[in-house]
């Protein structure tokens, strides 16, 4: 068997990294010697993240790319309503399309790309429409989707779209309300995250580890929630209030753990966490108790140094996953339905969930005191929960092999 992950394109993120790793880990087990087909913008460095990933059945190919893309996002994102429904008007790359139509089926990656959180969607809608018109089983895998409701043009388009998947993995509830009570998809499934599932890998901490007498506070910060703060707001306001929070809690005994999620393999500094966080570092000064964790750690390593933590509160939604899934007590810097939709269905609530707009130091500090004072009902929980969730993360496969099965 011989499947292509749609969506991807490399490993700068490590929480794209997580998704990949984790479905190949479930694809492998359930297909034992299948072929996963990875798109890759520069295989090079994606082979340094993953140096066994060949040994694992993975197979990196040429990533979907236009050189027309950021122009027509920016056209589909004008006020006119017709450029909304226009789709993907330019040719796919051929070498891509060869690729895919050496695989069983397609499963579109990513966790969130079916949203508005990067203008419309639209070449990746083209590229899996394409797939489904030569024959191919397209399945969106363990996703966040929507809502589109802003853009009631496009909505309606991509509504025909979704419908025509084999399957739809709704990765939390706020998403499958959406899919099934406002768009009526009636080929949704309620899953789980791939990454709930992702096996850590051990990594010597010791270089980076901060002092500490009452354990580690892991924090990670994304210049991405920037766009989300008060408008005209200086971008040294954000960077000022963390850094108050985090000598507060390093004050009180706690190590603190800057850990970054995202981090460019070029080397580039935008949308990069440890660029960003940087600020917080160069304002704390040298403080034996606040570190930052190597940029260079690749997802697995990752999580095992977040499962470490005796707290975190992080802005990358698979930072979370991580931690969470690690049974450490989390609280998430919210800005899209992610965030708020897992907590909601892990606790029944969003008590630990901080809206990103609304950061500061005493919210953090609010937030993190939650965290202490609920430490043992919050483990507890994670731990009876976690089987059935990674339970829920296999439930991409099984959807799957059934999708095959029906097909053969």
């Amino acid at each position: 068997m011989r499947f292509y992950l749609s969506g991807h394109s490399d490993f700068g993120n490590r929480g794209c990294e997580a998704i990949v790793r984790s479905t190949v880990e479930q694809l492998r087990t359930a297909f034992p010697d299948c072929i996963v087909l990875v798109p890759s913008r520069m295989e090079s460095l994606d082979r340094v993240q993953w140096p066994d990933a060949e040994d694992r059945g993975v197979r990196f190919v040429r990533r979907l790319k236009s050189p027309h893309n950021k122009y027509w996002r920016h056209v589909q994102n004008l006020p006119l309503p017709v450029v909304k429904t226009l789709g993907w008007p330019f040719p796919l790359d051929r070498r891509v399309k060869e690729d895919m139509a050496t695989a069983d089926a397609v499963l579109s990656v990513g966790g969130d790309n079916y949203s508005l959180d990067y203008l419309l969607p639209s070449l990746l809608v083209a590229q899996d429409a394409y797939a489904m018109r030569t024959g191919k089983p397209v399945s969106l895998w363990g996703a966040s989707v929507g809502p589109f409701s802003a853009v009631p043009e496009f909505e309606r388009f991509v509504t025909k779209h979704l419908a025509r998947m084999s399957f739809i993995g709704a990765r939390e509830s706020v998403t499958y309300r959406y899919l099934t009570e406002q768009l009526g998809l009636g080929n949704v499934v309620q899953v789980a995250d791939p990454a709930f599932g992702l096996t850590p890998e051990p990594v010597d901490v010791e270089e980076f580890w901060p002092a500490n007498a009452a354990g580690v506070v892991g924090l990670n910060l994304s210049p991405l929630i920037t766009r989300y703060r008060p408008k005209g707001e200086d971008r040294s306001v954000l960077l000022d209030e963390v850094t108050k929070f985090v000598k507060e809690v390093a004050a009180s005994g706690y190590g603190v753990l800057l850990v970054p999620h995202v981090v460019p393999l070029t080397g580039a500094t935008k949308n990069n966490d440890a660029f960003y966080m940087q600020g917080i570092i160069d304002r704390v000064g040298s403080l034996d108790s606040v570190r930052m964790a190597a940029p260079r750690l690749n997802a697995a390593q990752l999580k095992h140094v977040l499962s470490m933590c005796r707290f975190f509160i992080g802005a990358r939604t698979h930072a979370t996953i991580a931690a969470l899934s690690s049974g450490v007590p989390t609280g998430s810097i919210a800005y899209s339905v992610k965030a708020k939709g897992i907590n909601q269905d892990l606790f029944g609530h969003t008590n630990y969930v901080l809206d990103t707009a609304m950061v500061s130091a005493k919210s953090l500090s609010e937030l993190a005191s939650k965290l202490v004072a609920e430490e043992e009902p919050i483990r507890e929980r994670l731990a009876s929960a976690m089987p059935e969730w990674r339970s829920l993360a296999a439930r991409n496969v099984e959807s799957l092999r059934e999708v095959l099965r029906q097909a053969a």
